[in-house]
């Protein structure tokens, strides 16, 4: 398995349109960095947030979900409550390969602040927008920027297509657009 370098990632969405909208290179002017990086790219938060409360006492039960622990905002920024997380999605819409699997990291900027990036991977033939999900570790609120880079995204490719992609599953996030929230 390799991972792709910029020239790779250039093409594919180019040819493929693997990422919509794509930047072709680093913006980091005033802005936590996104674009088209050496071997991977920085995608965008949009803004759209689902902050979770605990407002109502809601149970956090991923076979029966209940939208009753968040609130949604829209807006330029969110504050991440202490202890706390919130539910966003990228920008940019993917088009994953079917010999291609995609890992996502967060950004140092918002690591050394205590916020952590968790995105499981983009399998095989997978497309949509990304669900992510922020953590605020510390005990004090916040901040994270709509707009800006919020992670980075590593693209493998595999020796050879599987046997059986994402799509052939039908899974069950496939083209999703906005938040998507936990389905059983």
């Amino acid at each position: 398995m390799s991972i792709m370098p910029d020239t790779w990632i250039r093409q594919m969405a180019q040819d493929k349109a693997m990422i919509e909208p794509f930047v072709e290179s680093q913006r980091r002017e005033g802005v936590i960095s996104y674009g088209l990086s050496s071997f991977g790219y920085d995608a965008r938060l949009a803004d759209e947030f689902k902050i979770f409360t605990n407002v109502d006492n809601a149970i956090v039960d991923p076979k029966v979900f209940s939208d009753q622990g968040f609130v949604t905002r829209r807006g330029d920024t969110c504050i991440i409550p202490p202890n706390s997380f919130v539910l966003c999605h990228t920008i940019e819409y993917f088009r994953i390969p079917r010999d291609v699997l995609v890992i996502c990291l967060g950004k140092s900027t918002y690591a050394r602040c205590g916020l952590i990036v968790n995105v499981t991977p983009l399998e095989p033939e997978w497309e949509g927008q990304v669900t992510i999900e922020i953590s605020n570790t510390t005990p004090l609120p916040a901040r994270i920027y709509a707009n800006e880079g919020i992670c980075q995204f590593l693209f493998l490719q595999g020796a050879s297509a599987p046997e059986t992609s994402y799509a052939d599953r039908k899974g069950k996030y496939m083209r999703q657009r906005g938040v998507s929230l936990p389905r059983l």
